[in-house]
C-alpha cells in the first residue's frame, strides 16, 4: 500500500512516518509534502506513483488542507491529521476515512489503517458483484455501508431514498437513519429496479414505497411528502414530470 503524507510540521511528519512503519512495515511513504501547491504538483504529475491514502493536515504554509479536495476533485480516501476538532463535520462531508488528533495516538493510527483497509476490501468485493450483476441482467439488492468503525448491510427495499447533500451522496431507510455511500445518483440510477426507484431531481432518487401524498402546485409543478420526511420540500423536477407520472402508472 502506498501513502502520501502532507505535512509542514517536520516533527510531526517524521513521527508520523515512523508509526506508520511501525505498524506495517509494508506500508510505503512516497513522499512527505508540506504544501497544498506542492501536493497538487505530485497528483497530477503522471510519472509519479499514485497513493492509496493520504494522510493530511489541515493547516498547511500555503493553504487549508480542503483546499486540496476541491481544488482536484479528490476521490482518493484521506485520513486527516490535525490539532483542531473545529473540523470534524467538514472532513465527514469529504468521505474521509478518520480524523486523527495530534498528537496521534498510535492505537487510533492502527484502528484507522484497519478501517482503510476494510473499506477498501469492501469495495473491491462490492465492485466485483456489480459486475456480475450488471452480466446476469439482475439490479442490485442489498448495500453495504460504514458508520465509525461498524460496517452495516441493508437490503435495497429498506431504503426510502438516495440525496446529495453538500457533494456527497447519502442513504435514507424507513426507519430514519442515514449513511453515506460512495455512489452518484447517476451511478445507482443504472444499479437499482428501475420499477422500484426513480430520480425525481437533480437531487433525489426515492423509492416508489417512500411516497405518501402527492399535491399538484400548478400544472409543470408536483410536491411530494415522504416516508420519512424530509428537511425542505421536495419537488419533482418539471423535465421529468412526463417520465414520473409514466413511472407512476406503470
Amino acid at each position: 500500500m502506498n501513502v502520501l503524507i502532507v505535512e509542514d510540521e517536520e516533527l510531526s511528519a517524521e513521527r508520523l512516518q515512523n508509526l506508520i512503519r511501525n505498524i506495517d512495515p509494508d506500508i510505503k511513504v512516497l513522499a512527505i509534502i508540506p504544501s497544498v501547491f506542492d501536493t497538487i504538483a505530485y497528483l497530477q504529475n503522471t510519472e509519479k506513483t499514485q497513493p492509496d491514502l493520504i494522510f493530511l493536515d489541515i493547516h498547511l504554509e500555503d493553504d487549508n488542507g480542503f483546499r486540496l479536495i476541491e481544488s482536484q476533485n479528490l476521490m482518493i480516501p484521506i485520513i486527516f491529521t490535525t490539532a483542531f476538532d473545529d473540523y470534524l463535520l467538514r472532513a465527514f462531508k469529504a468521505n474521509s476515512i478518520d480524523y486523527l488528533l495530534k498528537p496521534i495516538n498510535p492505537l487510533e493510527l492502527q484502528a484507522s489503517l484497519a478501517k482503510f483497509k476494510r473499506i477498501k476490501a469492501m469495495n473491491s468485493i462490492e465492485s466485483g458483484e456489480q459486475v456480475y450483476l450488471e452480466s446476469v441482467g439482475k439490479y442490485k439488492d442489498r448495500f453495504l455501508v460504514t458508520a465509525g468503525s461498524r460496517i452495516f448491510s441493508f437490503k435495497t427495499s429498506e431504503i426510502a431514498y438516495f440525496t446529495i447533500e453538500e457533494r456527497a451522496t447519502f442513504l435514507r431507510l424507513f426507519d430514519g437513519r442515514h449513511f453515506a455511500v460512495e455512489y452518484s445518483l447517476e451511478k445507482l440510477s443504472q444499479m437499482l429496479d428501475p420499477a422500484e426507484f426513480f430520480r425525481i431531481n437533480r437531487t433525489m432518487l426515492l423509492s416508489l414505497h417512500a411516497i405518501r401524498e402527492m399535491y399538484a402546485i400548478s400544472a409543470g409543478k408536483l410536491k411530494i411528502d415522504l416516508n420519512p420526511a424530509t428537511a425542505t420540500q421536495t419537488y419533482v423536477s418539471s423535465e421529468r414530470m412526463a417520465e414520473f407520472k409514466s413511472w407512476l402508472g406503470k
